[in-house]
């Protein structure tokens, strides 16, 4: 009888010294995703994302250059470097003319 006591008392206590199995960001390591960046010209970049860049938030925007992004997870984007006198912006666009993060 004794040992069945023990033995219970055993299990609980490495039961409850288990990890909970919840994973903090903290703990875990950032790994970028890798993408490969090709140039385009301004001319040849979709007409939903020249038409983004000609509404108002970007009227007075000229594009300095363009890239296609494509990530390995087979997502691909426009990054488009925009100046305006001395100030300079970088959008980053879908083939929709959205905006992507």
């Amino acid at each position: 009888m004794r040992k069945l006591i023990f033995a219970t008392i055993l299990a609980l206590l490495a039961i409850c010294n288990l990890p909970s199995g919840k994973l903090r960001a903290a703990n875990l390591p950032h790994i970028p995703i890798a993408q490969e960046k090709v140039a385009v010209r301004p001319e040849d970049l979709p007409e939903a994302v020249k038409s983004t860049l000609a509404s108002d938030d970007y009227a007075e925007w000229k594009v300095s250059s363009a890239y296609i992004v494509k990530r390995d997870n087979n997502a691909q984007y426009y990054e488009i470097n925009l100046k305006k006198g001395e100030e300079s912006l970088t959008v980053n666009l879908d083939k929709y003319g959205r905006k992507v993060d």
